[in-house]
């Protein structure tokens, strides 16, 4: 469950930011996760509720944001949604496709307390 690791990531980058700008804890924080990056969204829940107690972000709310795979298509040309990278391109029905979104893991923001 490589989620437990990504978690674990979230919080030192929190915790980072909490002793460069002197705050003490998070009530929310909202994460980007690609629907092709790979991560289970209910796995990193688990694992960020499970590694967060006794840092800034015990308590804090998360929020996930899902935005849609899309990616390049080397054969027609063309940006196309996608929802898997084994798919096949919705126009041309090419598989050369070149992920260009939907890939990312990354925090949005973060509401914070002093």
């Amino acid at each position: 469950m490589h989620e437990m690791s990504l978690a674990g990531g979230i919080v030192q980058l929190v915790e980072a930011a909490a002793q460069r700008e002197q705050f003490q804890k998070v009530t929310l924080l909202r994460l980007e996760v690609g629907r092709l990056s790979g991560i289970e969204l209910r796995a990193l829940r688990f694992a960020l509720d499970a590694v967060s107690p006794g840092t800034c972000l015990e308590g804090a709310r998360f929020e996930f944001d899902e935005p849609p795979g899309t990616a390049w298509c080397l054969q027609c040309n063309c940006s196309v949604e996608i929802t898997d990278r084994t798919d096949a391109c919705p126009q041309c029905s090419g598989f050369r496709l070149q992920p260009t979104g939907g890939t990312d893991l990354r925090v949005i923001d973060m509401l914070v307390q002093d």
